[in-house]
């Protein structure tokens, strides 16, 4: 058999001819055209820039952050249907819930939330099925949506039922139990929120049919003309720019809730 040398290229330089050594006196088994060499050269050189490149592309998704998980809000507009809910003026209640979730469903995906609404029509819903449209969302935040003429500014409602540890089993009536320390913060975060817009703010616990039976941080959000205004009728329900405040004030508060949630600062 004859020998066969082994052939040891030297650093590679792209663009140039291959140099290999062999001992004197003995003569290669085949004998290649520069044209050839140079050809094997070009491919091998592509081939190596190549292999840079995938490995360059490789190591940088793998350097990447995650992208964030969906943060998922329930807008909740009362009343629907049949149930007009209460009479403000000119306008039902459940026309302006409806109104205005629309209005803040919009603030809120420009910011990224994921938005999931209980109707997006004048349709009636039972309080069962807005409760478990908000617990399969996995929503991060629920509010749900009143209005009222009685009082000033925006009314915060969080449920009267008495925390419970969360457990994997909970009674439908009552799983917001497990939820209820969360929900006071969340209202804490939107207290902040419409106060540092000028919007007057109260706060208080009661039975929520709805929100009683969802798992979800939820808090009822009830508005009422600014009656603080020192212009006669500028804060009325009907204001687009007092609407506009407060649904800006709502998204603030989201979004430092979602900000907070990712940090891991809620109990």
């Amino acid at each position: 058999m004859p020998w066969i040398e082994t052939m040891r290229p030297e650093l590679l330089d792209p663009g140039a001819e291959f140099s290999f050594t062999r001992p004197a006196g003995h003569l290669p088994l085949n004998t290649t055209s520069d044209k050839s060499r140079r050809d094997r050269n070009r491919v091998l050189t592509g081939a190596i820039c190549a292999l840079f490149a995938v490995t360059a592309c490789t190591a940088a998704l793998a350097q990447a952050p995650p992208a964030p998980s969906r943060f998922v809000v329930l807008l909740d507009a009362a009343h629907g249907g049949d149930d007009s809910g209460a009479h403000l003026g000119n306008e039902t209640e459940k026309a302006f819930t409806l109104a205005f979730g629309i209005r803040l469903r919009s603030l809120l995906a420009a910011r990224g939330f994921a938005v999931v609404t209980t109707r997006d029509s004048d349709a009636g819903v039972d309080f069962d099925r807005r409760a478990d449209i908000a617990d399969h969302a996995n929503s991060q935040a629920c509010l749900t949506l009143h209005a009222a003429t009685s009082g000033s500014g925006v009314h915060l409602f969080v449920s009267s039922l008495a925390p419970v540890q969360n457990a994997r089993f909970l009674p439908w009536k009552t799983a917001q139990a497990a939820w209820i320390m969360r929900s006071i913060s969340l209202a804490g975060v939107i207290n902040s929120a419409l106060s540092h817009a000028n919007v007057p703010v109260s706060l208080g616990r009661t039975a929520l049919p709805a929100i009683d039976s969802m798992t979800c941080p939820a808090v009822a959000v009830e508005i009422a003309p600014d009656r603080s205004s020192d212009v006669q009728g500028s804060a009325s329900l009907d204001n687009s720019d007092y609407q506009a405040r407060v649904a800006d004030a709502l998204a603030a508060a989201l979004v430092e809730w979602r900000s907070e949630t990712r940090e891991g600062h809620q109990p």
